[in-house]
């Protein structure tokens, strides 16, 4: 099988990309020769084949690679691995156009309302770690006279990063904080979605990264993850993806106590008191949940309104969301809505929606079944597409208020006050985004210190500030991404004490 494989873009060209593992800087073949097949989720048609990791000699190459590399990479002076990653961002921004429509190809994400976003905040993304590289210090203080004690904040070693399907770009970026804080890596990309990472390899090249720095191995999560996980050579996981597969990773990686920093799934609860701006809530609400095909760990996807607002809500959302929301090829200018990653995972969302009807919600938009553009259309019928849908009635111990759907799927109920929204929210196995609609502002701080979750959208929802931590409590993981938080959790804190005095 070769390493290199042209494939047609939709805007007409042609462009090489990368199949091979990545290890030291080269696209390698798997030694097993296994293959992993991607698909267009807007076609249901193959793209290609990339070669699939052997769990254990490609991935120990990677590990080693990676380990090699390590303490080279750890003496760059701080001003070079700034310019390096300034570079890779210009790189980065000079082929938003060849990564955007990879990333759509693989994912299904709508080229123009998403997928160009989304490599902009690769760009953002790498540019605010390059500013936080020159400016990460301990701290030092002299506790007696003759004695000064100081802190030092060093790199672990080799980091294993796990990313999702739904932002491969995106968060593969965030899990740079492991290369800007100083460690080596080894990236294993979603098997649904290996494109666009290793044509983002090349540049990593191009910008003058060292050999080992930064590795790729695609493959399945069971087999090929799980040794990444399991491997005495990594000395840190940083995962992205669903509480179940994250409970594993914590149990896994428990082979030599390294840390993990986990980002899991969410059921974000949006709370609607009666004085809100109504216009904005409903325009929040849609964009919460219906944005990136509802395919967001952060994605507040159980409304609950205050029963005074309630049907007036339902009505304004509805009619929001139907005006603003189309469905179709995610090539369209002004598609928002694309096919979900799978067949499987499209069928699963479905299967929410009947469950949520019969357990009694009414169903005020969408529902079962494809969307009528699409069923129209003799090539993305194929595809793996839901209805946006909004159900309505919904009691908090539904399944479709307390279960993650991941798909464009928003559950609605009523509260009557403050202590019983708080009480619905908080009401869920999850904690990893909550949002609150209301001009009382007294009241608004009051919900972001009682809820449990890892961060608060007051009068908005699925915020994002890259100097803002991202991440959750409960079961939607621990530790965090982003910011200054998100730094720390790539390095080891070491405490050193100097004695100047005779005893």
């Amino acid at each position: 099988m070769s390493l290199f494989q042209e494939i047609a873009l939709a805007s007409g060209d042609k462009y090489s990309q990368p199949l091979g593992l990545f290890i030291d800087n080269e696209f390698v073949a798997s030694s097993n020769g296994s293959v992993l097949v991607t698909t267009n989720p807007a076609t249901g048609k193959q793209i290609t084949q990339v070669h699939a990791a052997d769990p254990g000699k490609d991935v120990d190459e990677a590990v080693k690679a990676a380990r090699k590399a390590f303490k080279p990479w750890k003496s760059v002076p701080i001003t070079e691995k700034r310019d390096l990653f300034l570079k890779l961002a210009q790189l980065v921004k000079e082929n938003t156009q060849l990564l955007a429509q990879v990333e759509s190809l693989d994912s299904g994400k709508p080229l123009h309302t998403n997928a160009y976003g989304d490599i902009d905040g690769v760009v953002q993304t790498l540019t605010y770690l390059a500013g936080w590289i020159d400016k990460t210090s301990g701290e030092a203080f002299s506790p007696s006279p003759g004695k000064l004690c100081y802190t030092l904040h060093q790199p672990l070693g080799v980091v294993g990063c796990i990313i999702p399907f739904n932002y491969p770009l995106s968060m593969m970026s965030w899990k740079w904080t492991a290369i800007a804080t100083g460690n080596t890596a080894v990236f294993k990309s979603a098997h649904q979605t290996p494109l666009s990472i290793l044509v983002f390899a090349q540049l990593v090249v191009e910008a003058g990264f060292p050999p080992g720095v930064f590795n790729v191995i695609s493959g399945e999560g069971g087999n090929v993850g799980d040794a990444l996980v399991r491997h005495l050579g990594v000395d840190k996981i940083a995962f992205t993806g669903s509480t179940k597969v994250g409970q594993l990773v914590q149990s896994h990686a428990a082979v030599n106590l390294k840390p993990v920093t986990l980002e899991c799934g969410g059921k974000s609860p949006l709370m609607v008191f009666e004085d809100a701006d109504l216009e904005e809530a409903v325009k929040w609400a849609a964009f919460g949940i219906f944005h990136n095909m509802g395919q967001i760990c952060s994605g507040t996807s159980r409304c609950f309104v205050q029963e005074s607002k309630y049907e007036e809500f339902l009505i304004k959302l509805a009619a929001h969301v139907t005006a603003n929301f189309p469905v179709g090829s995610p090539l369209g200018e002004d598609i928002v809505v694309g096919p979900q990653i799978t067949k499987a995972q499209q069928e699963r969302v479905m299967s929410f929606i009947d469950s949520g009807i019969k357990e009694g919600c009414r169903v005020v938009l969408g529902g079962t079944g494809l969307p009528e553009v699409i069923a129209n259309d003799a090539v993305l019928a194929n595809g793996y597409y839901v209805r946006p849908t909004i159900l309505a009635d919904v009691k908090p111990h539904y399944k479709i208020a307390q279960e993650e759907v991941f798909g464009p799927v928003l559950a609605v109920g009523t509260f009557c006050d403050y202590d019983d929204a708080l009480r619905i929210a908080n009401d869920s196995q999850y904690g990893l985004g909550a949002g609150i609609f209301s001009q009382d502002i007294k009241k608004c701080h009051e919900f972001a210190d009682e809820v449990e979750s890892g961060m608060v959208w007051i009068n908005s929802s699925n915020d994002l500030d890259f100097h803002m931590p991202f991440g959750g409590v409960k079961m939607s993981g621990h530790g965090r991404e982003l910011g200054k938080y998100g730094l720390l959790n790539f390095t080891n804190v070491k405490a050193v004490y100097v004695n100047m005095c005779k005893l």
